[in-house]
């Protein structure tokens, strides 16, 4: 079978028009075609070095060191994250490359044509928070910068409700603004932003951990605080109580790519240059730019006889050149980088997999812009505590039995087998009962029922949950992925589902 034909159909030539749902079809979503699958590995590394370079990754380590551990132990848990959440990226990754097709068509295998709206919005709602913390973030750089050029004046009073001023509030929306424009242009635009990122944000990344090592007078001083897990720690002998949920965040932080990284891997040349991009994008690359964020936050205690873990902020601490102000321009650049690849395209695809006659990317992907925009995005972020354990955590234990279910559904029940063609079909193997697989649902909820407790306890929203609970919670990715896939697959074997039907001849 040829490469075209592969992604295309399971028999000669594409879908017939005829034979597609109208709910179902519309030009973003059918299979990628041959011309189109221009990227390489080398496009796809700097996509993953583009989302990579981001504030949020710049703060992830230092979360760690707050709540305890040395900077040392922080690198290796995210290094050890991203090594493990790259194997089910991959995984995903192989259904785009192989039939080019989105996230929510691939979900139609598995959660049926109409429940795949089920995964797709979920993914599109923490999408949407992501954006508007991105968002805030790009928005916080360019207030910063503002404030430098204007010689610092004092900022106005925080905004009833709000909580932030009006100068903070217009910057938000600034950049918000200017997302939504680059984001009407479509992927190509995305593409290029990102080729011309990547290397930008390398040297900025390596030019202020240059900066910090030369005022802190050596790495020394940076990272000479000891483990608080140590004899004689505030925390003396809890470093598990940490480490385990500090795992699941790290592998949080990406779970959501892990699920829709068939939007981008559709446009790989091949397998292999979808396998080698994100090896060599993401792993890499979290550790380094999580490196820098610890060590040059080390050095500000030094420097400043202070922490300063928010990079915007030590920015506006560090002077009024004009070295500063191309610096908060790149940190700018990384956040517009990382938001469009990351946070746009997933509920994009997802609103117009919803209404595909009504919603195209474009329309999809400010509908999002717009939904993340008004989540109030500075409170998800406020501490340390509630980013990891709640945020990065909590959506983890929704993400993680999606990509059980995927990933059992693709490799143990179809065999990477998929009939392309019944995809946009109602009728057929993905139609099961009225367009949803009750065996899917069913694996979803029984998979993200024992973290619920613990994410209610994590949030404050509820008191006297037990340990046992809490404990669960600390694996809720890992806890509902495995759940998640074993419930699914005995499901579809001893509810003898559509495994032989559903997979192409």
């Amino acid at each position: 079978m040829s490469r075209q034909s592969e992604g295309r159909s399971t028999s000669s030539g594409e879908p017939r028009l005829q034979d597609r749902a109208a709910d179902l079809t519309n030009a973003d979503l059918l299979p990628t075609d041959a011309e189109s699958r221009t990227w390489s590995a080398r496009h796809l590394a700097a996509l993953w070095i583009g989302m990579v370079a981001c504030v949020p990754t710049y703060m992830l380590a230092g979360g760690l060191i707050d709540l305890g551990m040395s900077w040392w132990q922080a690198v290796v848990t995210v290094g050890l994250g991203n090594v493990i959440v790259v194997v089910p990226m991959i995984l995903c990754g192989h259904a785009g490359a192989h039939y080019g097709i989105t996230f929510p068509v691939l979900a139609r295998a598995s959660f049926g044509t109409r429940g795949a709206h089920v995964p797709a919005l979920l993914r599109a709602a923490v999408a949407c928070g992501w954006f508007g913390i991105q968002t805030w973030i790009g928005g916080s750089a360019i207030y910063q910068l503002l404030l430098i050029l204007r010689g610092s004046p004092e900022p106005g009073a925080d905004l009833a409700l709000l909580g932030i001023n009006l100068g903070e509030l217009t910057c938000f929306l600034g950049f918000w603004i200017l997302q939504v424009v680059v984001v009407w242009r479509g992927m190509d635009s995305i593409k290029v932003l990102e080729n011309w990122a990547a290397p930008v944000l390398v040297l900025m990344g390596l030019a202020l951990l240059t900066w910090a090592v030369v005022r802190a007078q050596g790495l020394g001083p940076m990272l000479s605080a000891p483990s608080q897990f140590g004899p004689g720690g505030a925390q003396e002998g809890r470093f598990w109580e940490v480490f385990f949920p500090g795992l699941t965040g790290m592998v949080g932080f990406w779970a959501t790519l892990s699920l829709n990284i068939p939007d981008f891997t559709r446009y790989a040349r091949s397998q292999r240059d979808q396998v080698w991009g994100q090896v060599l994008g993401l792993p890499p690359f979290m550790v380094l730019f999580s490196f820098v964020g610890v060590a040059v936050t080390s050095a500000t205690v030094v420097i400043f006889g202070e922490p300063i873990a928010d990079p915007t902020v030590l920015l506006g601490r560090i002077g009024t050149g004009w070295g500063v102000v191309v610096a908060l321009g790149a940190l700018s650049l990384a956040t517009l980088s990382t938001n469009l690849a990351a946070n746009v395209v997933s509920p994009a695809n997802a609103l117009v997999n919803l209404a595909p006659g009504r919603v195209d990317f474009r329309r999809g992907a400010l509908l999002a812009a717009g939904l993340g925009a008004v989540l109030l995005p500075w409170k998800l972020i406020e501490s340390s505590a509630g980013y990891i354990f709640t945020w990065l955590v909590g959506y983890s234990a929704l993400l993680g039995p999606i990509a059980g279910i995927l990933i059992c559904d693709y490799y143990l029940v179809r065999k990477t087998r998929l009939d392309v063609e019944a995809l946009y079909r109602h009728e057929g193997p993905y139609g099961y009962r009225s367009g949803v697989n009750p065996v899917a649902v069913v694996a979803l909820v029984l998979a993200t029922a024992p973290n619920v407790p613990g994410f209610l306890a994590a949030a404050g929203l509820v008191d006297g949950v037990s340990g046992f609970w809490t404990g669960l919670y600390d694996y809720a990715w890992f806890l509902g992925f495995v759940l998640a896939a074993g419930i699914y697959g005995l499901g579809m074997r001893w509810g003898r589902g559509p495994s032989a039907e559903g997979a192409a001849t």
